[in-house]
Protein backbone atom coordinates (compact mmCIF):
# COMPACT_ATOMS: atom_id res chain seq x y z
CA UNK A 1 0.00 0.00 0.00
CA UNK A 2 1.09 3.55 -0.68
CA UNK A 3 1.87 5.52 2.39
CA UNK A 4 -0.18 8.71 2.40
CA UNK A 5 1.31 11.90 3.73
CA UNK A 6 -0.02 13.07 7.06
CA UNK A 7 -1.60 16.51 7.36
CA UNK A 8 1.54 17.82 9.07
CA UNK A 9 3.84 16.43 6.39
CA UNK A 10 1.62 17.89 3.67
CA UNK A 11 1.67 21.33 5.26
CA UNK A 12 5.43 21.14 5.70
CA UNK A 13 5.93 20.22 2.01
CA UNK A 14 3.68 23.04 0.83
CA UNK A 15 5.43 25.45 3.15
CA UNK A 16 8.83 24.43 1.82
CA UNK A 17 7.74 24.91 -1.81
CA UNK A 18 6.25 28.29 -0.94
CA UNK A 19 9.48 29.43 0.71
CA UNK A 20 11.49 28.24 -2.30
CA UNK A 21 9.32 30.29 -4.67
CA UNK A 22 9.71 33.33 -2.41
CA UNK A 23 13.50 32.90 -2.31
CA UNK A 24 13.82 32.69 -6.10
CA UNK A 25 11.55 35.69 -6.56
CA UNK A 26 13.51 37.67 -3.99
CA UNK A 27 16.77 36.94 -5.81
CA UNK A 28 15.59 38.26 -9.16
CA UNK A 29 13.92 41.19 -7.43
CA UNK A 30 17.29 41.92 -5.84
CA UNK A 31 18.96 41.98 -9.26
CA UNK A 32 16.39 44.51 -10.46
CA UNK A 33 16.73 46.62 -7.33
CA UNK A 34 20.51 46.66 -7.69
CA UNK A 35 20.19 47.85 -11.28
CA UNK A 36 17.59 50.49 -10.39
CA UNK A 37 19.68 51.77 -7.49
CA UNK A 38 22.65 52.20 -9.80
CA UNK A 39 20.49 54.20 -12.19
CA UNK A 40 19.00 56.38 -9.45
CA UNK A 41 22.41 57.05 -7.91
CA UNK A 42 23.86 58.03 -11.27
CA UNK A 43 21.02 60.41 -12.09
CA UNK A 44 21.32 62.08 -8.68
CA UNK A 45 25.12 62.32 -8.74
CA UNK A 46 25.29 63.79 -12.22
CA UNK A 47 22.64 66.49 -11.86
CA UNK A 48 25.27 69.10 -11.02
CA UNK A 49 27.43 68.06 -13.97
CA UNK A 50 24.71 69.04 -16.43
CA UNK A 51 23.24 71.98 -14.53
CA UNK A 52 25.10 74.59 -16.56
CA UNK A 53 24.45 72.99 -19.93
CA UNK A 54 21.98 74.77 -22.21
CA UNK A 55 19.70 73.25 -24.79
CA UNK A 56 21.37 75.43 -27.46
CA UNK A 57 24.59 73.40 -27.23
CA UNK A 58 25.15 71.28 -30.34
CA UNK A 59 24.60 67.61 -29.66
CA UNK A 60 27.12 64.85 -30.34
CA UNK A 61 30.18 66.99 -30.93
CA UNK A 62 33.44 65.20 -31.60
CA UNK A 63 34.92 66.53 -28.35
CA UNK A 64 32.04 64.88 -26.47
CA UNK A 65 32.70 61.55 -28.19
CA UNK A 66 36.41 61.78 -27.33
CA UNK A 67 35.72 62.77 -23.72
CA UNK A 68 33.25 59.90 -23.35
CA UNK A 69 35.81 57.47 -24.71
CA UNK A 70 38.45 58.42 -22.16
CA UNK A 71 36.22 58.88 -19.11
CA UNK A 72 33.55 56.18 -19.56
CA UNK A 73 34.13 53.74 -22.41
CA UNK A 74 37.83 53.13 -21.80
CA UNK A 75 37.40 52.36 -18.07
CA UNK A 76 34.64 49.91 -18.98
CA UNK A 77 36.80 48.25 -21.66
CA UNK A 78 39.69 47.96 -19.20
CA UNK A 79 37.41 46.03 -16.88
CA UNK A 80 36.18 43.89 -19.78
CA UNK A 81 39.79 42.97 -20.59
CA UNK A 82 40.26 41.84 -16.98
CA UNK A 83 37.00 39.89 -17.20
CA UNK A 84 38.05 37.95 -20.30
CA UNK A 85 41.50 37.28 -18.85
CA UNK A 86 39.99 35.88 -15.66
CA UNK A 87 37.48 33.75 -17.57
CA UNK A 88 40.26 32.37 -19.77
CA UNK A 89 42.42 31.48 -16.78
CA UNK A 90 39.43 29.93 -15.01
CA UNK A 91 38.42 27.82 -18.01
CA UNK A 92 42.01 26.64 -18.57
CA UNK A 93 42.49 26.00 -14.82
CA UNK A 94 45.40 28.43 -14.52
CA UNK A 95 44.14 30.01 -11.28
CA UNK A 96 45.65 28.74 -8.04
CA UNK A 97 43.17 30.73 -5.91
CA UNK A 98 39.91 31.11 -7.81
CA UNK A 99 38.07 32.87 -4.99
CA UNK A 100 40.76 35.57 -4.66
CA UNK A 101 40.88 36.07 -8.43
CA UNK A 102 37.13 36.62 -8.62
CA UNK A 103 37.18 38.97 -5.64
CA UNK A 104 39.92 40.94 -7.38
CA UNK A 105 37.82 41.07 -10.55
CA UNK A 106 34.89 42.40 -8.52
CA UNK A 107 37.20 45.07 -7.12
CA UNK A 108 38.31 46.09 -10.63
CA UNK A 109 34.65 46.48 -11.63
CA UNK A 110 34.01 48.73 -8.64
CA UNK A 111 37.13 50.78 -9.37
CA UNK A 112 36.12 51.34 -12.99
CA UNK A 113 32.57 52.11 -11.88
CA UNK A 114 33.88 54.87 -9.63
CA UNK A 115 35.97 56.28 -12.47
CA UNK A 116 33.14 56.33 -15.01
CA UNK A 117 30.47 57.47 -12.57
CA UNK A 118 31.91 60.96 -12.19
CA UNK A 119 32.39 61.61 -15.91
CA UNK A 120 30.55 64.66 -17.20
CA UNK A 121 28.27 63.83 -20.14
CA UNK A 122 26.30 66.66 -21.81
CA UNK A 123 22.53 66.52 -21.52
CA UNK A 124 22.37 67.68 -25.15
CA UNK A 125 23.56 64.18 -26.13
CA UNK A 126 21.05 61.77 -24.53
CA UNK A 127 22.49 58.72 -26.28
CA UNK A 128 25.80 59.34 -24.51
CA UNK A 129 23.98 59.84 -21.23
CA UNK A 130 22.23 56.52 -21.67
CA UNK A 131 25.46 54.81 -22.75
CA UNK A 132 27.08 55.95 -19.51
CA UNK A 133 24.14 54.67 -17.49
CA UNK A 134 24.10 51.27 -19.22
CA UNK A 135 27.85 50.74 -18.84
CA UNK A 136 27.72 51.70 -15.15
CA UNK A 137 24.89 49.26 -14.56
CA UNK A 138 26.88 46.55 -16.32
CA UNK A 139 29.92 47.18 -14.10
CA UNK A 140 27.76 46.93 -10.98
CA UNK A 141 26.18 43.68 -12.19
CA UNK A 142 29.56 42.16 -13.11
CA UNK A 143 30.93 43.10 -9.69
CA UNK A 144 28.06 41.29 -7.99
CA UNK A 145 28.44 38.25 -10.25
CA UNK A 146 32.15 37.99 -9.48
CA UNK A 147 31.49 38.24 -5.74
CA UNK A 148 28.90 35.48 -5.96
CA UNK A 149 31.33 33.36 -7.95
CA UNK A 150 34.01 33.88 -5.32
CA UNK A 151 31.60 32.64 -2.67
CA UNK A 152 30.92 29.45 -4.65
CA UNK A 153 34.54 28.75 -5.62
CA UNK A 154 35.22 26.32 -2.76
CA UNK A 155 32.17 24.19 -3.51
CA UNK A 156 32.46 23.88 -7.30
CA UNK A 157 35.00 22.60 -9.77
CA UNK A 158 36.45 25.11 -12.24
CA UNK A 159 34.20 23.73 -15.01
CA UNK A 160 31.05 23.88 -12.91
CA UNK A 161 31.96 27.33 -11.61
CA UNK A 162 32.36 28.60 -15.18
CA UNK A 163 28.91 27.26 -16.09
CA UNK A 164 27.37 28.78 -12.97
CA UNK A 165 29.00 32.15 -13.64
CA UNK A 166 27.83 32.31 -17.26
CA UNK A 167 24.25 31.52 -16.15
CA UNK A 168 24.26 33.82 -13.13
CA UNK A 169 21.50 36.43 -13.39
CA UNK A 170 23.89 39.23 -12.44
CA UNK A 171 26.32 38.18 -15.17
CA UNK A 172 23.66 37.94 -17.89
CA UNK A 173 22.30 41.33 -16.87
CA UNK A 174 25.83 42.73 -16.99
CA UNK A 175 26.19 41.51 -20.58
CA UNK A 176 22.80 42.97 -21.49
CA UNK A 177 23.68 46.42 -20.16
CA UNK A 178 27.19 46.36 -21.64
CA UNK A 179 26.15 45.68 -25.25
CA UNK A 180 23.27 48.17 -24.95
CA UNK A 181 25.68 50.87 -23.74
CA UNK A 182 28.07 50.09 -26.58
CA UNK A 183 25.21 50.41 -29.07
CA UNK A 184 24.28 53.83 -27.66
CA UNK A 185 27.88 54.99 -28.09
CA UNK A 186 28.07 53.86 -31.73
CA UNK A 187 24.68 55.40 -32.40
CA UNK A 188 26.14 58.66 -31.06
CA UNK A 189 28.97 58.40 -33.59
CA UNK A 190 26.39 58.04 -36.35
CA UNK A 191 24.64 61.22 -35.10
CA UNK A 192 27.99 63.03 -35.19
CA UNK A 193 28.82 61.89 -38.74
CA UNK A 194 25.39 63.06 -39.96
CA UNK A 195 26.06 66.51 -38.48
CA UNK A 196 29.35 66.69 -40.40
CA UNK A 197 28.16 65.17 -43.68
CA UNK A 198 24.49 65.76 -44.59
CA UNK A 199 24.64 62.79 -46.99
CA UNK A 200 24.96 60.43 -44.03
CA UNK A 201 21.66 59.59 -42.26
CA UNK A 202 21.48 60.35 -38.54
CA UNK A 203 19.68 57.06 -37.96
CA UNK A 204 19.32 53.76 -39.74
CA UNK A 205 16.49 51.39 -38.90
CA UNK A 206 17.53 47.85 -38.10
CA UNK A 207 16.22 45.51 -40.75
CA UNK A 208 15.22 41.97 -39.86
CA UNK A 209 17.33 40.79 -42.80
CA UNK A 210 20.05 43.01 -44.28
CA UNK A 211 21.16 41.94 -47.74
CA UNK A 212 24.73 42.30 -48.99
CA UNK A 213 23.53 44.66 -51.71
CA UNK A 214 21.95 46.93 -49.09
CA UNK A 215 25.10 46.79 -46.98
CA UNK A 216 27.76 47.61 -49.58
CA UNK A 217 27.02 51.33 -50.20
CA UNK A 218 26.48 52.24 -46.55
CA UNK A 219 28.84 54.76 -44.89
CA UNK A 220 31.24 53.29 -42.35
CA UNK A 221 29.57 54.89 -39.33
CA UNK A 222 26.28 53.31 -40.38
CA UNK A 223 27.96 49.91 -40.78
CA UNK A 224 29.60 50.17 -37.37
CA UNK A 225 26.29 51.08 -35.76
CA UNK A 226 24.65 48.09 -37.45
CA UNK A 227 27.36 45.76 -36.14
CA UNK A 228 26.79 47.16 -32.63
CA UNK A 229 23.10 46.34 -33.28
CA UNK A 230 24.03 42.78 -34.21
CA UNK A 231 26.09 42.27 -31.05
CA UNK A 232 23.34 43.79 -28.94
CA UNK A 233 20.67 41.56 -30.50
CA UNK A 234 22.77 38.48 -29.81
CA UNK A 235 23.79 39.66 -26.32
CA UNK A 236 27.33 38.92 -27.50
CA UNK A 237 30.04 40.27 -25.20
CA UNK A 238 33.18 40.25 -27.31
CA UNK A 239 36.82 41.35 -26.98
CA UNK A 240 36.63 42.93 -30.44
CA UNK A 241 34.92 46.19 -31.37
CA UNK A 242 31.96 46.60 -33.75
CA UNK A 243 34.31 48.08 -36.38
CA UNK A 244 36.37 44.88 -36.27
CA UNK A 245 33.23 42.95 -37.13
CA UNK A 246 32.48 45.49 -39.89
CA UNK A 247 35.91 44.91 -41.39
CA UNK A 248 35.58 41.13 -41.32
CA UNK A 249 32.15 41.32 -42.98
CA UNK A 250 33.53 43.53 -45.76
CA UNK A 251 36.57 41.27 -46.18
CA UNK A 252 34.28 38.25 -46.42
CA UNK A 253 32.30 39.95 -49.17
CA UNK A 254 35.18 41.48 -51.17
CA UNK A 255 37.19 38.24 -51.07
CA UNK A 256 34.37 36.43 -52.85
CA UNK A 257 33.73 34.04 -49.95
CA UNK A 258 30.12 35.16 -49.59
CA UNK A 259 29.46 34.55 -53.30
CA UNK A 260 31.23 31.17 -53.24
CA UNK A 261 29.16 30.05 -50.26
CA UNK A 262 26.00 31.55 -51.78
CA UNK A 263 25.44 33.73 -48.70
CA UNK A 264 23.24 36.72 -49.50
CA UNK A 265 22.63 38.41 -46.14
CA UNK A 266 24.88 40.23 -43.69
CA UNK A 267 23.07 38.51 -40.82
CA UNK A 268 24.24 35.12 -42.09
CA UNK A 269 27.82 36.37 -42.46
CA UNK A 270 27.81 37.69 -38.90
CA UNK A 271 26.45 34.38 -37.63
CA UNK A 272 29.23 32.51 -39.39
CA UNK A 273 32.03 34.85 -38.28
CA UNK A 274 30.97 34.81 -34.64
CA UNK A 275 30.30 31.08 -34.46
CA UNK A 276 33.74 30.31 -35.92
CA UNK A 277 35.48 32.95 -33.77
CA UNK A 278 36.82 34.56 -36.93
CA UNK A 279 36.86 38.15 -35.61
CA UNK A 280 39.77 39.60 -33.68
CA UNK A 281 40.44 42.92 -32.01
CA UNK A 282 42.56 44.87 -34.47
CA UNK A 283 40.92 43.53 -37.64
CA UNK A 284 39.68 47.02 -38.46
CA UNK A 285 43.11 48.63 -38.16
CA UNK A 286 44.60 46.05 -40.50
CA UNK A 287 41.95 46.70 -43.17
CA UNK A 288 41.47 50.42 -42.69
CA UNK A 289 43.89 51.67 -45.35
CA UNK A 290 42.60 49.25 -47.95
CA UNK A 291 38.86 49.44 -47.29
CA UNK A 292 38.14 52.72 -45.52
CA UNK A 293 40.76 55.28 -46.56
CA UNK A 294 38.16 57.91 -47.49
CA UNK A 295 35.56 57.15 -44.82
CA UNK A 296 34.51 59.74 -42.23
CA UNK A 297 35.32 58.78 -38.64
CA UNK A 298 35.53 60.67 -35.33
CA UNK A 299 39.07 61.07 -33.97
CA UNK A 300 38.85 58.24 -31.45
CA UNK A 301 41.87 56.15 -30.39
CA UNK A 302 40.46 52.83 -31.55
CA UNK A 303 39.98 54.25 -35.07
CA UNK A 304 43.39 55.95 -35.19
CA UNK A 305 45.90 53.89 -33.17
CA UNK A 306 49.18 55.57 -32.27
CA UNK A 307 51.28 53.39 -34.57
CA UNK A 308 49.58 55.07 -37.53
Amino acid sequence: MEKRLSRTEMLFSLGFIFMLVIAVGAFFYGVKIGSDQTEAKLVENTKHLSANKTSSVTAYQQQDLVSFYHTVFLPYREFQTSLFETIHKLSSQQLTDVSSALKELSGVAEQKYNEAEHASVPKSSPLLENAQLQLLKSLRMFSEAAQRGAGSAKDLSATDLMKALMKDAYYTQGVKFAVAGQLNYYDSMLKWSASVNPNIPDHYDVKAVLTIQQWKPLPLTVKNKLMADQLNARKELSPFYPQDLTARVDQFITSGQAANMKIKTVNAIVDLLISTEAVRSGDFSQSKAQLYAKELLPQLPFFFPEKE
